[in-house]
Parts: C-alpha cells; structure tokens; sequence
C-alpha cells in the first residue's frame, strides 16, 4: 500500500498576464507570418516553453546580427530590452514586435522621468538579469547605480543632487523591503516610486508559498534556475520555515532522498512555468504516495494584458 501525501498548491502559481502575453506573441506571429519567427533572447525563463516554440518554428537569436532575413518578425522578449535594441532594429529596417511585460515597461518609464528631472537613479536589482540590463541600458551610462545588497547600500557614494529608486519586478518583497528601509535610512529624501515596482504576480505567488510553507514538510517550486521569481519563491519558503525547498523544473529533477518520505508537500510555480509541468510533479508523486491535493489560494488574479499592436486582429466592420 502506498503511504499517504498531502499535496497543499499554492494559488496564485505560474503563468502571469505579462508571460502569456509574451508566448502569445510568438505563437500568433508563427500564425499570422508562418516560420522562423526570431525571438532576441528566451522569450520568458523556462526551457520548457522555449523548447516547445523552438518546435512550433521559432527561432531563439543572442543578438539582433543572428537574424538573418530582414522581412521575418523578430521578437523582443518579455524581460525588455535596452534603447539600443530597438534602435539597432530600425537601422536594419527589422520586423520587430516588442513583447516587453508593460509593468517592466512601467519601470522604465519611471527611469526615464526621474532622469529628465535631473535625479540619479538606484536600481534594486540582480547583475545580469535581462531585465536588470534593459532597464539600466533605458539611460546613458553612469545614469542609474545598481543596488544588489545591503552592503552595497552602506558602500554607496552617489553623485550630489536628488536621488530616487526603482526595482526589478521579479525581486524578493522581503528582500527590497530591507534594502529600501536602508537606503530610506541613509537618504532621508529618496523619492520613491508611485506605486510597489514589485509586479503584482510576484508579490501574490511569494504570499502564497508563505502560507504554505510553515505547513508543510517539504514545497517544490516548479521552474527553471535562471528564472528569478522562481529561485525567490525557494527562498521565501525557507526564510518561511519550510524544512526542504527546492526548485525543480522536471519530473526527472526530484530529490527522492529528500521527497521520499514526507507526509505533507507544498508546490508551487513561478510565473513562467507552464501548468502541465505543476501536473508533471503531482503525477510523479501520485506513483509513490497516495495523493490527496488540496488548494490553498491567496488571492484571486484576473490581469490580462492585450498583444503588442501589430499582432492584434483588426475589428471586424459592420457589413462582416
């Protein structure tokens, strides 16, 4: 007889407005201007989507020079891209489709305000992430001070003159709630953004997992190791007392020596994981434990962000 498991899944998990919006992107470009479509960089952080596109005819470029037919559609992904991309584009007379997530969109517009009135911008952020290199690459070199960690906070000496902050939107909250108090603490007039850059996905799929978390013996977060959401889900969790966090993307990746014996699991999935892989898991443990699963949901989403314009159908007029 198999033991018992119970299987607590987080709601909200996956896929957010910003990445169905990304992949729709490609897959209605494939529909509407047939194969290759190019798509600069992976068009969201899973192997598993990309490797599907990659079936379906799209093709995944490094750079904008990988693309070698001028009249192919060619896709900036959802991360965003620095003002040299789409101008590199344009001087190559490109078909580009920029499938930026418009809350990315959002920070560099704020960027860019805070630069025309003349303040020095710290990004909270992680080196190296796309998202981190387009935001930074909104602005002329030297205009914006990446902020990794708290020593970088006491470390930092900027320029004189306002100062003001944005963040990447797939951060930990916990993690920039600490940095922002310290840097509030350093620089009283630090003039903050409007609203949270903390992307509305990230912050309901970190509450979630911190529900879960306490309760449970071990929580899987389904996605791949690149995807930032995804690693901050696995340290949410821990930081929430979770004995055994872990970041799988599939099946084949699962610890057995650490998920073999566990009466209670939580899973979850970050914001570019696609539902089937969260199925993929339960499936495998369904082989070894009998499986009861219980939904445990946080917040209800119902965000939904339409295509970039030249992929949107047009209206039909009134004589069809």
């Amino acid at each position: 007889m198999k033991p018992p498991l119970d299987i607590l899944l987080c709601a909200p998990r996956g896929f957010c407005a910003g990445v169905v919006r990304a992949i729709d992107a490609v897959e209605k470009a494939l529909k509407l201007h047939g194969a290759p479509v190019y798509v600069r960089h992976e068009i969201v952080h899973n192997k598993y989507v990309v490797e599907s596109l990659k079936r379906k005819g799209a093709v995944f470029v490094s750079e904008l020079s990988q693309v070698p037919d001028a009249s192919r559609p060619v896709i900036f992904s959802a991360h965003g891209v620095a003002k040299s991309v789409p101008a590199e584009a344009n001087a190559r007379n490109l078909f580009a489709i920029d499938a930026t997530c418009p809350l990315v969109t959002k920070v560099h517009r704020e960027a860019e305000v805070h630069h025309k009135r003349g303040r020095h911008i710290l990004l909270v952020g992680h080196a190296g992430h796309p998202e981190v290199i387009g935001t930074m690459g909104q602005l002329p070199q030297g205009a914006i001070t990446l902020i990794e960690t708290l020593d970088d906070v006491a470390t930092l000496t900027p320029p004189a003159g306002q100062l003001a902050f944005v963040t990447q939107t797939t951060l930990s909250v916990d993690d920039t709630r600490e940095i922002v108090e310290a840097l509030k603490a350093r620089f009283p007039e630090l003039i903050a953004p409007h609203k949270e850059d903390i992307c509305y996905a990230t912050t309901n799929r970190q509450e979630a997992v911190k529900h879960v978390a306490p309760r449970v013996d071990g929580l899987i977060v389904v996605g791949s190791p690149n995807s930032s959401n995804s690693q901050r889900l696995r340290e949410v969790a821990e930081r929430a007392g979770c004995p055994a966090a872990r970041l799988v993307l599939r099946t084949d990746e699962i610890d057995w020596t650490v998920f073999g014996n566990i009466r209670r699991l939580g899973l979850t999935a970050g914001a570019s994981a696609p539902e089937v892989l969260v199925e993929e898991i339960i499936d495998a443990f369904a082989q070894r434990y009998d499986v009861t699963v219980e939904t445990v949901s946080t917040a209800d989403e119902s965000v939904f962000f339409p295509l970039p314009r030249e992929l949107r159908e047009p209206a039909p007029t009134a004589a069809e």
